[in-house]
Parts: C-alpha cells; sequence; structure tokens
C-alpha cells in the first residue's frame, strides 16, 4: 500500500513537467532536422551550452542576482502599499469612497504608457525600474486584499462581537484568516506581473540584469542568449509562484474548503 502511493506521489510530481519535456524533446528534433532554423530559433542544446558558458564566467548570476533583487523589492514595496490599503478601504467605507475610485482609474492605465513618464520623473536608473515594478505588483494585491475582506462573513463577526472581542481581536482572529486565502491569491498574481513588469523596465536603458542580457544579446544577433533569456524569466516565475504555493499550505492549513480542495 505505502509503495503504490509513494508511486502515485512520485507520478503526481512528475506529470506536470510531461508537456515541458515533450515540447523541448519537439524542439532539438525540429532543429536538428533542419526544419527549425537556428538564425530564428537555437536547439535546447545550444542553449544549454550558453547557459554553462555564462555561468562558468560569472555572467550569469550575477545578471539573475540583479534582477531578483529589482523584483523583489518591487514586490515588497508596491505589495506592502497593495496590502496596506487593500485592509483600509476593506474595513473603513470612507477610505473606500475616497480612495477606491482613484486606484481603478490608474489601474487602467497600462505600465508602458507611463514608460515616457516614469523616464521624465526619474531618468533611466534602477528607480524607474523599480518604480514600474512595484505599480504592477501593487494592484494584484490591492484588489484581492480589499475584496477579500469585504468577503467575510459578517455573521462570524457579530459573533466575534457579541463574545466581546476587541477590535484588535476582531482583526486578528476573524477577519485576516477570512480574507487570507483571497490576499494569497493576489500575491500569486502579483508574482507573476512582478516578472512580466521587470521584462518591460528592464529594456529602459540597462546596463545589468536579464532584461539588459537579452537586448544586448539582440544587438549581436545572439539568439541563443535571447531564448535563455525568456527560460530564465520563465524559471523564476515558476519558482516564485512554487514559493506562493507553499505559502497557502502553511497558512491554509487550517480552512477545511482548502484542504478538500
Amino acid at each position: 500500500m505505502s509503495n503504490k502511493f509513494f508511486k502515485n506521489k512520485v507520478a503526481k510530481q512528475l506529470l506536470p513537467w510531461a508537456v515541458p519535456v515533450l515540447l523541448l524533446i519537439t524542439w532539438q528534433l525540429l532543429v536538428e532536422s533542419g526544419f527549425l532554423s537556428t538564425r530564428i530559433l537555437p536547439a535546447p542544446t545550444s542553449v544549454v551550452t550558453t547557459a554553462i558558458n555564462l555561468t562558468l564566467s560569472g555572467e550569469l548570476f550575477r545578471h539573475i542576482g540583479i534582477s531578483a533583487a529589482r523584483a523583489i523589492s518591487g514586490l515588497l514595496i508596491g505589495g506592502s502599499i497593495g496590502l496596506t490599503l487593500g485592509f483600509i478601504n476593506g474595513i473603513f467605507p470612507v477610505a473606500e469612497t475616497l480612495f477606491d475610485t482613484s486606484v481603478q482609474m490608474i489601474r487602467n492605465i497600462p505600465n508602458l504608457a507611463l514608460i515616457p513618464l516614469v523616464i521624465l520623473w526619474f531618468g533611466i536608473g534602477d528607480v524607474a525600474r523599480l518604480f514600474l515594478t512595484s505599480l504592477g505588483v501593487f494592484f494584484p494585491m490591492y484588489i484581492n486584499t480589499f475584496y477579500g475582506i469585504r468577503n467575510v462573513d459578517q455573521k462570524l463577526i457579530e459573533m466575534g462581537q457579541v463574545y466581546g472581542l476587541s477590535s484588535r481581536e476582531l482583526l486578528t482572529e476573524i477577519i485576516i484568516p477570512g480574507a487570507l486565502s483571497s490576499i494569497l491569491v493576489g500575491l500569486r498574481f502579483a508574482l507573476g506581473i512582478m516578472w512580466l513588469t521587470l521584462i518591460v523596465a528592464e529594456t529602459i536603458a540597462a546596463d545589468s540584469g536579464i532584461g539588459y542580457m537579452a537586448m544586448n544579446a539582440r544587438e549581436f544577433m545572439q539568439t541563443d542568449i535571447v531564448v535563455l533569456s525568456l527560460i530564465l524569466y520563465a524559471l523564476l516565475g515558476k519558482i516564485a509562484d512554487v514559493a506562493a504555493r507553499t505559502l497557502e499550505a502553511k497558512f491554509l492549513a487550517w480552512n477545511p474548503n482548502y484542504n478538500r480542495v
């Protein structure tokens, strides 16, 4: 029985990688057969060789570290502001009346449309990239926090008041746990948008980072490095998503609906 469970568990972990592996094999075969030109898309083995060479030179990890630092900084700044404002607007109707309309109007402005203005404000340094990344992270955190709080069962809050819970206890024992699943969903969206925004931000006259590495390779027609940069963004996004799911498993273990799913 235990052996069967182990096999099922291993199969469950390996199955999500079946499609990516199949795509890589197909990609390699298409290049080797000459159906796909290496100038358009290099073979996976060529991309791996390039990754090894960049790793040995130390260049790859330097760019990854710089991009990761930018992404995490944007997440901390934009996420904390979105979380705080979501709590305030979700709890206090007056705050929602004052701020929510403005937030929704700004949310519908594409980040790409802001780039000329951001360059005028902050120049072409890291501050501009940090601003764009923080802005991209802000909105999913704000919206999911706001609606998570608004969807907390009002009867639970009333029951807490009947039992004499203070405002602080209502917040920590009822409101935050009730909104936590929605907040963590917002975090997962924010982590994805974080990398998408950073890709755009690192094309603004950057001199380091994965985006810079891709743009610089484009100038010299180094398709293998461009593809490697895209793969790195995909892998970092996957790692971020796994981290968010780990947080869900840890902080929502008490939730019967989460466990059932």
